[in-house]
Formats: C-alpha cells, sequence, structure tokens
C-alpha cells in the first residue's frame, strides 16, 4: 500500500524547503551538520565583528578557539563516512565528477563573486581586497576567507578514493598514509591548495574507514544512550581546557600537532551522541534544515553577515556585541536558505551552484523515513 502524501507547497514552506524534513535521510548527519555550519558562522561573524574594531569579550573568544578546535576536522569526517557508499553508485570517474560539480563549481562561482562585492564595497567593509586576490582562487584559498575548505575537501576526497582504488585498500596503509600528509602539510603552507588537503585528509580517511560502524544498530544504539554523551563531556572538556592553556591553535611542533589532531577527534566524537540524542528526543527539528542547506549556507554567509553588521552597526546605531553577533549567526544562517530555495534551486539562478540544469521541481511527499539498517527514533 502506498502511504505517501503530496504536501501542499506554499511559500513558506518552498522558501525553507521543509519537505526536506520528511524526505529518507539519516537525521543525525544533519544534525550534525546544522552543529558545524553554525559553529562556522559563529567564527566569521566573530571575526568580522573584532575587525570592524568592537570590542569582543575574551569568552567569545575562547569559545570561538573552542570551536575551531573540531567543527572543520567534523565537516571533513562526515564526507568520509558516506565515501564508500557513494563510490559504491559510481564509477572513480563518475565521483569525481559529483564532487567537482558540488565543490569545486561553486567555490569558483562564488568566489569570484565573494572577491567583487568586496572590492566593490571596499569602503564599507572590513576588506582590503584588490585584483591581485582573484590569483589566489588558484593556489592560496586560505586568504580568501571561508573558501578554501570547498577546494580543501574536493582534493582530499579525489586523492583518497584514487589511492583507495589503485594503491591500497588495507585500512592501516590509508591511515598510514594519512598520517604522513598530515605531519607534512605544513611544508606546503606557502600553496594552501596543497596543505589544506594534505592537514584535514585524515579526518576524511578516519570517517571513511569507521563509516560502517555508524550503521550497525548496535553501534546506533551506543550513541543514543544518554550515558555516552556524559561520559564524552569529561574528556572534551579537559581536552579543550588543555588546548587553550597550552595555545594549540599555533601547532608548531609535531608533538602539538599530534596533540591536536587527538584534541580534534574527542571534538568529535563528543557531537556524535549529541547529534544522536536530538535525534532520539527530536530536539530542534527545524535545526535540521541549516544542515540540510549546509553548503549554500558555507559560500554566502560571509557576505550576509557582513552587511548585517554593517546595517546593524551604521544604520541602527547598535553597537552591543551580543545583538551584532546574534544578528549576524542568525540571518548569516537563514538567508542563504531563502536565496537557495527562492532564486537559485529550480530558478533562473540554478548555474549558481551547478552546471546542469534541473527540469522542473521534485514532486514532494511526506515519508516516514526507515531504512534496512537505520531507523528513525
Amino acid at each position: 500500500m502506498n502511504n505517501l502524501q503530496p504536501i501542499k507547497e506554499n511559500f513558506f514552506s518552498k522558501a525553507f524547503n521543509l519537505p526536506a524534513l520528511q524526505k529518507s535521510r539519516l537525521y543525525w548527519v544533519d544534525y550534525l551538520k546544522a552543529i558545524a555550519i553554525v559553529l562556522v558562522v559563529y567564527r566569521h561573524s566573530l571575526l568580522g565583528i573584532s575587525a570592524s574594531g568592537i570590542k569582543v569579550p575574551d569568552t567569545l573568544e575562547n569559545a570561538n578557539l573552542v570551536f575551531y578546535s573540531f567543527r572543520m576536522p567534523l565537516f571533513f569526517m562526515l564526507s568520509g563516512i558516506f565515501a564508500s557508499i557513494s563510490l559504491r553508485k559510481r564509477t572513480i570517474g563518475q565521483y569525481i565528477e559529483s564532487k567537482f560539480e558540488t565543490l569545486l563549481y561553486p567555490y569558483f562561482i562564488w568566489v569570484v563573486i565573494q572577491i567583487t562585492l568586496q572590492i566593490i564595497s571596499s569602503n564599507f567593509t572590513n576588506s582590503n581586497r584588490t585584483l591581485v586576490d582573484y590569483t589566489y582562487i588558484f593556489y592560496q584559498p586560505r586568504n580568501l576567507d571561508q573558501f578554501w575548505y570547498l577546494p580543501a575537501l574536493f582534493n582530499a576526497a579525489v586523492v583518497y578514493n584514487l589511492i583507495k582504488k589503485y594503491i591500497t585498500k588495507q585500512w592501516w596503509a590509508l591511515m598510514l598514509i594519512a598520517m604522513v600528509f598530515y605531519f607534512t602539510s605544513h611544508y606546503f603552507q606557502s600553496i594552501s591548495m596543497i596543505s589544506d588537503w594534505m592537514e584535514f585528509y585524515i579526518f576524511f580517511a578516519i570517517g571513511d574507514n569507521i563509516s560502517e560502524m555508524f550503521f550497525h544498530e548496535k553501534a546506533q544504539q551506543f550513541f543514543k544512550n544518554p550515558l555516552t554523551l556524559l561520559l564524552a563531556i569529561p574528556f572534551f572538556i579537559l581536552a579543550q581546557w588543555f588546548y587553550l592553556t597550552n595555545e594549540m591553535y599555533y601547532q608548531t611542533t609535531d608533538l602539538m600537532r599530534a596533540e591536536f589532531l587527538l584534541i580534534a577527534l574527542t571534538g568529535c566524537f563528543t557531537m556524535v551522541p549529541l547529534a544522536f540524542l536530538m535525534q532520539r528526543w527530536n530536539i530542534l527539528p527545524g535545526i535540521r534544515i541549516l544542515g540540510y542547506h549546509s553548503l549554500y549556507i558555507y559560500v554566502i554567509h560571509v557576505m550576509v553577515a557582513a552587511f548585517t553588521r554593517n546595517f546593524v552597526v551604521h544604520v541602527l546605531g547598535i553597537h552591543n556585541v551580543y545583538i551584532i553577533l546574534i544578528s549576524c549567526i542568525s540571518l548569516g544562517c537563514i538567508i542563504p536558505v531563502l536565496i537557495y530555495n527562492l532564486f537559485i534551486h529550480n530558478n533562473f539562478a540554478w548555474f549558481l551552484f551547478t552546471y546542469k540544469k534541473k527540469h522542473g521541481r521534485p514532486q514532494l511527499f511526506e515519508k516516514k523515513v526507515s531504512t534496512p539498517s537505520f531507523k528513525i527514533s
């Protein structure tokens, strides 16, 4: 019996793509992506406020450093978890093309848009862009605000899967190669297009090598147990205390890099049971929309946050750092979702995220989620 029922799509539903909440997806993944992307927006909003000359309290700065220790490793690990699943459906060539379309193509489009807007609005923003910045697109994306992540993830995914397909499938060999990349990445910092993927490649590799664990019922029950999170929290607090007191964010020695790796993994694995519990208890289900749209938020949020900060400070005359920060985070997350669903997805600006135009809007259904190896509870 077919229990699918079409959803009546109104403006609000379309603007936030609410039917995505009923799609057959792994809710914990959306929660994890939502957590990570909100922390990303927090960081860039805070940096923008600080660069504008507004005094930022130490507590907010320390929170930023804590989040910095695991939020990007979490993104790479999540991508690694689904690498093998994706390859089962595609050839290696199709996989690379898919990653180019979803990561590298948006990178080239949106980094040009952001640099251009920053040059045009240089009198009103913190940026000091020139035409030289366009050349960084090809070799030094670290100089281009948030955009380094997209080519880094593309390169890490492609290199990892080429190695796995043509060189070795042994998990220990894959991890050994990842360790070599990790500990030698700092030698290539003058070309961050190389050093970035080398540094975060290990988190992608870890995600792939532990991926099967996340789809076994016993492991899922373990993560959904509140005791798991309670046991993880003390290790997370201890790791972050060590991170802050020893200024680990500088990573000037191999020992510090090894310590940072452990700290980052502690943060990542603390977020996992948190996401499973949010799924189990259906906490803030709407936040999954942010996880579902994390890529679009990632590429657009800096521009939105900059505009929001200037509007709040210079038009509304508000200089309270907490009001500014909350405004930047809120709109930095929400506006990109609206932009994507109203103007880009199956609309006139479709080419801003893909070079393959999709014809028509897919039929929207309500569906109770259930898969052979995963149950929502």
